[in-house]
């Protein structure tokens, strides 16, 4: 059974007077367990499709289905909650609070998802301890490597056990050694934890630890 699936995704902007095609057709599924590399040029729609099944933008037509559930673009306000449960991000950027320690960012996470206090807490101090990052977690951001940024980013992520893990280009400001710890420590996340991983790169060596390779230009997959 497929835990994420979009069908025949299209997304139009406006430019002006004028609508400019950004995705022409798309379809895509990922199974619990795997992980998906999505390449293609920049410009080709990969952030914006990542946008469309990660509930944070809704696509002109077509269908997103998360965990047997089709999502009604037109309840723009079940979007947030869809994500709360079943999405985890990690960005490119990284997006932690500098103000905040380490175990505060993953702490500030699960506080949205609903979880508080002491429960929080413990939860936030697991989830960096599973990453590697028990002994920082009292580090703000600004002492931190930009690996270990990344371990943050991704124990925020999985945070609230969601089963869909969506990142972008995760390995763009890292050094080859440290990329390549993230990246196995992706295939672990799949692979002992059952959770989908759909990954968007430029970077080949992604294709070392996914399961697929999917590539999209000008809007389209060709392959």
């Amino acid at each position: 059974m497929y835990v994420l699936e979009a069908h025949d995704i299209t997304k139009e902007f406006a430019d002006g007077s004028e609508t400019v095609p950004v995705l022409r057709g798309v379809s895509l599924s990922l199974r619990r367990g795997e992980i998906v590399s999505l390449e293609g040029p920049s410009g080709s729609g990969k952030t914006t499709l990542l946008s469309i099944v990660g509930c944070i933008l809704t696509a002109t037509s077509g269908r997103v289905i998360i965990d047997g559930k089709t999502v009604n673009p037109d309840r723009a306000r079940d979007l947030p909650k869809i994500r709360r449960k079943s999405i985890g991000f990690v960005f490119q950027q990284h997006n932690l609070i500098p103000a905040l320690t380490a175990a505060e960012n993953v702490e500030y996470a699960l506080n949205l998802r609903g979880m508080r206090g002491a429960s929080a807490r413990i939860e936030a101090k697991r989830v960096l301890d599973h990453v590697g990052l028990g002994p920082k977690a009292d580090a703000h951001p600004r002492d931190l490597s930009g690996g270990q940024r990344q371990r943050v980013a991704i124990a925020r992520a999985l945070a609230g056990n969601a089963p869909i893990l969506l990142v972008d280009e995760p390995t763009a400001s890292l050094d080859s050694q440290t990329g390549e710890q993230i990246l196995e420590l992706f295939r672990k996340l799949a692979k002992g934890e059952n959770r989908a991983v759909l990954v968007v790169t430029h970077d080949p060596k992604v294709r070392a630890v996914a399961d697929r390779l999917v590539t999209i230009r000008d809007g389209q997959l060709v392959n």
